[in-house]
């Protein structure tokens, strides 16, 4: 659709920025706090792990301090889990952990940052795997209620927006270590999956019972999928595919059931998760306030048939659709699914680390409202680069600046075409510890001076971007320039 006229961004917009606390805290074993799975991974090869990060469990104040110089309306963070409770379930919370919080929120709060909670980002503590596998008991789902529950009451007087669950819908359908657990097979992934969505149910109803001003949803990472081509197998294979990233967390939640297809694709192979009586009711009474989502690009996606494996992906066909080494490597290392395959798609820009898509971030916005019908908000969105200081201390990343800018502009169009959008927080408000490449792949837009051999002083630098971002707040989003 062409537009005349495109609407201003809301007069109360939320312009801020987003962390996640394993990727910047540090402080691993300070004050109380237990183990995490995310405390020995190391982000890659040859890298420290995230035992320091950018240390700012020590530096929050310098940090909040330099996202209200840029204008922040609100911070997007996590609270680690095993920072409340260092065994994931102990009798009593720990009171340093939650002071700690308590810190973080007023720091806001002075600035007039709108805390952004995010209660659960992949940090399973490491004793509850160790006593019961993590997500695949069912007792994991009243140890988060106990959990979140603990959080609505101690910060809920301050906090009005939380966010139950970082992504749980990649990690059910890609696994890895942070589905928190082991997985023994695909009937067992699922039905992790299912505990984490109903544990996601019982922590919103939770929520409205306590705190029945605040507003709380999901924070799924999201994304508009392409078939590869007009063939009808392959927009079917697409649609699919959605169905498995997006509908299986968020159907649950937002419309109180699986998606059917779906349900039938895991049923006929035996590995859709067992239900108890009540799981289907938990999910009608959650009742999300609001949808969250991470946005990093447009998947295309094509049909292929099974192999004997559920996630083989066959070298001859990725050579003849021409599926990019990138694209391999990612899906041997996150298993894609028999459903459909990754294909690049030759009309969209390849980044250095991502595809750079921002017409599609409108069409997921698009899709997204008119699917679930809640107020949305976008908590990740950014551009990854390797960044050296230059002599005087500067970072030149015009690359980001564009790139934010045109998906800001795709945020203004979706608003004019009636999408109740209420906030912005591009990733990183601060370089972080990326979970796949280390500090060297930077999404922020302040820099933190340190490789990831060497921590150096952790000194922070503004970036372009950081100058740039400011004036954007400052015109509510009319200077994009």
């Amino acid at each position: 659709m062409e537009h005349k006229y495109l609407k201003p961004f809301p007069k109360d917009f939320l312009w801020g920025g987003s962390t996640a606390a394993f990727q910047v805290e540090g402080a691993y074993d300070e004050d109380g706090k237990g183990p995490t799975i995310m405390d020995e991974q190391i982000p890659v090869e040859g890298a420290t792990d995230f035992k320091v990060a950018i240390d700012h469990y020590h530096r929050y104040k310098e940090d909040i301090a330099l996202f209200a110089e840029m204008g922040f309306k609100t911070y997007r963070f996590s609270i680690s889990w095993a920072r409340i409770f260092p065994n994931g379930n102990d009798e009593v919370p720990n009171e340093k952990g939650l002071q700690h919080y308590d810190d973080v929120i007023n720091e806001c709060l002075k600035y007039n940052i709108e805390p952004l909670v995010t209660i659960f980002h992949f940090e399973m503590p490491a004793v509850l795997i160790q006593q019961y596998g993590g997500w695949a008991s069912r007792q994991s789902i009243e140890d988060f209620d106990r959990y979140s529950r603990t959080l609505f009451k101690r910060y809920g007087d301050r906090v009005k927006y939380w966010l139950t669950n970082n992504e749980g819908n990649t990690r059910i359908v890609f696994g890895g270590h942070m589905l928190g657990g082991e997985i023994k097979d695909d009937k067992q992934r699922f039905q992790m999956g299912h505990h984490m969505t109903l544990a996601q149910a019982k922590a919103m109803i939770s929520c409205h019972e306590i705190l029945p001003e605040a507003k709380i949803g999901s924070a799924p990472s999201i994304t508009i999928i392409y078939p590869a081509s007009s063939n009808p197998i392959d927009v079917l294979a697409a649609r699919d595919y959605d169905l498995l990233r997006s509908g299986l967390t968020l159907d649950p939640l937002y419309k109180g059931y699986y998606p059917k297809a779906l349900w039938a694709f895991l049923g006929e192979r035996n590995i859709a998760p067992t239900l108890e009586e009540g799981d289907l009711e938990l999910f009608t009474k959650a009742k999300p306030d609001f949808l969250a989502f991470n946005y990093y690009g447009g998947h295309t996606m094509r049909y292929y048939s099974e192999g004997e494996e559920l996630y083989t992906v066959p070298n001859d066909v990725a050579e003849k659709y021409n599926v990019s080494k990138s694209f391999m490597k990612k899906i041997a290392r996150e298993k894609q699914v028999g459903i459909a395959q990754e294909v690049v798609n030759p009309h969209i820009e390849q980044g250095q680390f991502r595809v750079i898509d921002p017409i599609g971030l409108r069409a997921t916005l698009r899709d997204l409202y008119e699917k679930y019908n809640v107020p949305l908000i976008i908590t990740e969105n950014g551009c990854a680069a390797a960044e050296e200081l230059t002599e005087d201390g500067k970072i030149h990343d015009d690359y980001r600046i564009d790139y934010l800018r045109e998906h800001i502009k795709e945020c203004q169009i979706a608003i004019s075409e009636g999408v109740e959008l209420f906030g912005y927080c591009p990733w990183s408000a601060i370089d972080v510890v990326s979970v796949g490449e280390g500090i060297g792949k930077r999404y922020g837009l302040i820099y933190v001076d340190r490789d990831d051999a060497d921590l150096k002083k952790l000194k922070r630098y503004r970036k372009d971007s950081f100058y740039w971002y400011k004036k954007v707040i400052e015109t509510n989003g009319e200077d994009l320039e």
